[in-house]
């Protein structure tokens, strides 16, 4: 387990903006194909329908829709790195990130892919507070973007009822470490000794052992967010806004009970959108956002997991942000 030391400056979060394409996959549209009923599907994941891009839409197209709106949000102005969590980028090589920076007129712009599936978002975070920390980076623009359905077998019910496409995007600012924004310690972590129960090897589809996945999920976010909370000085009980990364609703009910906190605090935003992977924390982050459920002075905890495996957690108490276009793509 790594977690951030006390010296240098905090990354505070400025900006937030989302990207959601605005077709809906209801489960009503493939649950024939997986011999199931739409019912079935809703009561094993929380999930109604998915968002799903169009054809053509590419990972580096939804991604320079959320960054241009977290830059929107932030202010305006540059950054000076650029990080992408995703696991679908548009090639094998080179790395997406570059020409998202290119096309948000970033040029010259340190520009990365950084691969931690759904625990993406929280590794990005970790690399931007490292910049900042160091004086290698006053703003640091973070995006999550994934589309998981490419990798699965439509015929799979396992996998195939899950996936959303989406991206979502933060920017962070060097600041004080008890400003609002300011994120607490970053824990992270990742064990490959299971990497076989999520995976995807380059010439076949995605496959995932569901029961084990969603043991090794609960057990690990919830040790995760325990230790998060502690080392920024919260109680559970105190947390106003539990942000889990969006796998299965299920899971999200079983980290909030073994946490003791209640299904109110918890936000979700799958039943309408999928899982959409190392977007789903900051997409759910924006649609609280933008309907009320999360205001600012709220104290925050984050948590994730994901293939690798891995999985983290982080806190933040929220800052008022400039409204960002919070649209579907």
């Amino acid at each position: 387990m790594r977690r951030p030391g006390d010296s240098g400056a905090a990354a505070v979060i400025c900006g937030l903006g989302a990207a959601v394409p605005d077709r809906r996959v209801a489960n009503e549209q493939i649950c024939g194909g997986l011999g199931v009923s739409a019912d079935w599907i809703r009561s094993r994941t929380g999930i109604a329908s998915r968002a799903r891009a169009g054809h053509g839409v590419s990972t580096a197209d939804l991604a320079v829709q959320a960054g241009d709106r977290a830059l929107q949000s932030s202010g305006g102005g540059g950054v000076d790195a650029l990080v992408l969590a995703t696991i679908t980028p548009d090639h094998r090589c080179p790395a997406t990130a570059p020409s998202v920076a290119a096309r948000l007129a970033l040029p010259g712009v340190p520009a990365f892919d950084l691969a931690a599936a759904c625990t993406g978002l929280l590794y990005a975070l970790q690399v931007a507070a490292g910049f900042i920390a160091a004086a290698t980076a006053r703003r640091v623009l973070v995006i999550a973007a994934d589309r998981i359905p490419s990798l699965v077998d439509p015929a799979d019910r396992t996998t195939a009822p899950l996936f959303g496409e989406a991206a979502a995007a933060l920017v962070v600012r060097a600041g004080e470490r008890a400003e609002p924004g300011a994120l607490g310690p970053i824990l992270l972590a990742a064990d490959g000794r299971d990497a076989s129960a999520i995976q995807a090897p380059h010439d076949g589809f995605l496959t995932m052992r569901g029961p084990e996945t969603f043991q090794h999920a609960v057990t690990r976010m919830s040790e995760v967010s325990r230790k998060a909370a502690d080392a920024a000085g919260w109680r559970l009980a105190d947390i106003d806004c539990f942000v889990p990364h969006q796998a299965n609703a299920r899971i999200t009910t079983a980290v909030a009970r073994r946490l003791d906190l209640k299904q109110s605090q918890a936000l979700q935003f799958i039943e309408q959108v999928g899982n959409t992977s190392a977007a789903s924390i900051p997409l759910t982050l924006a649609q609280a956002s933008a309907d009320g459920r999360l205001q600012p002075g709220h104290r925050v905890l984050m948590t994730a997991f994901g293939a690798g495996l891995t999985w983290g957690a982080a806190t933040a108490v929220w800052p008022a942000l400039n409204p960002s276009q919070h649209k579907e793509a």
